[in-house]
């Protein structure tokens, strides 16, 4: 029988993570004792792990079992090594903006904290600890992570300052590893961040957490987000993962699959997975049994996988809803989480490994809404993945290393092949950044998010292609595509406050049709939207004429026919494509208006503009007078266009099941009382009766 796989990667059979009890001591706190009153004690992100498995353990959220080293053992390792005094007279004087001597001083409190040894009593309330865990197997592998203090907290995440051994064995593997994120405290990053968040050096303590290993490497690790990070909108969960360990994706080396669900119709029931955005993740991080980490590429079948079947998705969905809830109950107001997970691939089971707030909060009642208008037009130079809502102008810097950061200028456009985590004293001070590589979970996003800095990734080639010195200004206010202009791009900033706009005598409704700017434009206090043009979708989400995607073989020519394939790698068919992507853009204008009514017209496309999609002019006709030809209504029933037309009626009956029941249909261009029987004849014959289910239909006569 061959070995079991997780998609398409060969993974080891083994029966899910065991449990354990875990005698606590002086030193040592099972994380099933923790909770969040214990951050003090355990730092953030241990009290969050015990949190978990404490409250929501018992209602089917998987953590995996594990304790923390607490504060007061990091204390006594630095006491008892004669580390305090060095610390201060390090630190206290150091010029943080001195990148090359903050460097050398980190190394050397990181060497003197490491090579120190552990005190006796810290040393064998660890063992004891981790002999528990194992069970007597003596080859337990456990993941060894830093909790700080100061972490995970609303206003300051703390995320990725501390270091985290995996894949540890051994008593004397585990001893190093502790000391190991003693040392990490005091990281380049770190001692920056704490600085100018204004936390002492002195105040804040590291705890270690020990954790059975989940092999996610086998698997795949992921984040999810339960809120949008870039519009603020609180009515969905995101979530993103790849094949392996996760930090390629903060490295920006793997571009993750997102995924998107709505919170409403998830919480009735429904399965709402609103979109899915696959992409190719052709390499793995996996850990070897030394303790390192190494790339290993994935077969080609594999990284065009989604990482998560729908069922998975929702699991972890649902997950993070009580734990969203849960944390807001608990703070006394919403609070949207950040939240990593990880899939075994031994066992194919999936975990919690960390929950935390984000540091990006939701729009808070009655707070404005940034919109930025532009105001001309531009030269393109590059695009990306936009990150943040704004907009930022200056010359360029491109970064090809640390050394290279002595020269960067405050206000200076810092473009690089990825940000390296060190690099944030500079950060702060860039007008924006633009990456090669990267995706919005990746490390240059996650910080420039929090710091308010407008960030493009994923680029590709902007370190290649944009000049030193030459003046650009870089857009995240135009959707989910970041752009460079060439020059300085006139921008208007506007601030809409919802609460103190005055109810218009009306209810007035939005004409849209962008799927990317539905989750910003429905938190404004509209009746709903009373036209989206499904015209859009086509053409830049979809881009294959509808008959050509039912019928990739006759649409002109081989050349043609494996365009369309490529484009619909991934599904099943082209015309499983057309529908997803289709469902997809409509469902995220009806979730960012939900329940408002939402409605949306069908295809009304003229013949020359269908024959202007990839395989069009193979099945549209040519018209002298395309305005009143072949367009609306009177394709619907035509036997040269009746099956494209079912598409679309599949795809909105896909959002309806979600549990959209606020989408209505319109149909247009209708210039009979015939043709319009026969297009309700037709909709019904698809499976969208008008008044089944409440479905309301428009007209445009």
């Amino acid at each position: 029988m061959p070995a079991p796989t997780v998609g398409g990667i060969p993974a080891l059979p083994q029966s899910p993570l065991a449990e354990a009890t875990i005698a606590s001591s002086r030193y040592v706190r099972s994380f099933d004792l923790l909770g969040l009153d214990d951050i003090a004690e355990v730092g953030g992100k241990n009290a969050s792990l015990g949190e978990l498995r404490r409250t929501l353990g018992p209602l089917g959220v998987a953590v995996p079992v594990g304790f923390a080293l607490t504060a007061e053992a990091y204390r006594l390792h630095l006491h008892e090594a004669g580390l305090d005094s060095a610390i201060r007279e390090e630190l206290g004087g150091a010029d943080l903006t001195d990148v090359t001597r903050l460097a050398a001083v980190a190394a050397r409190l990181r060497e003197r904290i490491a090579s120190a040894p552990l005190p006796p009593a810290v040393r064998a309330e660890a063992i004891a600890a981790y002999r528990a865990l194992d069970q007597g197997a003596g080859d337990l592998e456990v993941a060894v992570r830093s909790s700080a203090t100061a972490e995970d907290l609303p206003e300051a995440s703390f995320a990725g300052q501390q270091d985290t051994f995996l894949g540890i064995r051994g008593e004397e593997a585990l001893d190093r590893a502790i000391r190991g994120c003693f040392a990490s405290l005091f990281t380049d990053r770190a001692i920056v961040y704490r600085a100018e968040r204004g936390f002492s050096h002195e105040a804040v303590a590291l705890s270690v957490g020990v954790q059975q290993m989940v092999r996610s490497d086998l698997g795949a690790a992921g984040v999810i987000f339960t809120m949008d990070p870039e519009s603020g909108s609180p009515d969905v969960i995101l979530i993103s993962g790849a094949w392996g360990l996760g930090e390629l994706v903060v490295k920006g080396r793997v571009r993750p699959d997102e995924f998107w669900v709505h919170k409403a119709t998830l919480d009735l029931g429904h399965r709402p997975i609103l979109r899915r955005d696959i992409h190719e993740k052709p390499v793995r991080l996996v850990w070897t049994r030394d303790g390192a980490t190494r790339e290993e590429p994935v077969s080609r079948d594999a990284s065009f996988k989604a990482v998560l079947s729908d069922d998975q998705l929702l699991q972890l969905a649902r997950w993070a809803r009580l734990i969203e809830k849960h944390y807001g109950r608990a703070a006394g107001r919403a609070m949207p989480m950040d939240i990593e997970w990880a899939l075994d691939g031994r066992s194919e089971r999936l975990y919690v490994l960390q929950a935390r707030p984000m540091t990006v909060p939701a729009r808070a009642q009655g707070e404005a809404l940034e919109v930025w208008h532009r105001r001309q037009t531009g030269t393109v130079l590059v695009t990306g993945r936009s990150v943040g809502r704004s907009v930022g102008t200056g010359p360029v810097r491109v970064i090809h290393g640390t050394p290279d950061l002595a020269e960067f200028a405050t206000g200076d456009v810092l473009v690089a092949r990825m940000t390296d985590p060190d690099w944030e004293p500079v950060l702060k001070r860039a007008a924006a950044v633009v990456t090669d590589e990267g995706s919005r979970t990746c490390h240059a996003a996650i910080i420039a998010r929090e710091l308010g800095v407008p960030c493009v990734v994923g680029t590709g080639d902007a370190t290649g292609r944009l000049a030193a010195g030459a003046l650009v200004t870089v857009s995240c206010a135009e959707g989910e595509r970041g752009v460079v202009y060439e020059g300085k791009i006139e921008f208007e900033r506007e601030l809409i406050d919802p609460a103190a706009l005055p109810s218009p005598p009306v209810p007035l409704m939005l004409i849209l049709a962008d799927p990317d700017r539905a989750l910003m434009l429905g938190q404004l206090p509209s009746a709903g939207a009373g036209l989206v043009r499904i015209e859009f979708m086509i053409s830049e989400w979809i881009g294959i004429h509808p008959m050509a995607a039912l019928h990739p073989d006759r649409a002109g020519s081989p050349e043609i026919t494996e365009a369309i394939l490529n484009r619909a790698r991934g599904y099943p068919t082209p015309a499983d494509f057309f529908v997803e992507r289709l469902a997809s853009g409509i469902a995220q204008i009806a979730a960012g208006f939900h329940p408002r009514p939402v409605i949306v017209r069908f295809s009304d496309f003229k013949s020359n503009e269908y024959a202007g999609l990839l395989g069009g002019e193979a099945f549209e006709p040519a018209e002298e007078n395309p305005m009143l030809g072949f367009r609306g209504a009177s394709r619907y029933y035509d036997e040269r266009y009746r099956e494209a037309f079912e598409l679309e009626c599949r795809a909105v009956r896909c959002v309806r099941r979600m549990g959209l029941g606020n989408v209505k249909v319109m149909i247009p261009f209708c210039r009979t009382l015939g043709e319009a029987r026969q297009t309700l004849a037709e909709m019904e014959r698809n499976g969208l009766a008008r008044g089944q289910d409440g479905l309301e239909v428009y007209m445009m006569c």
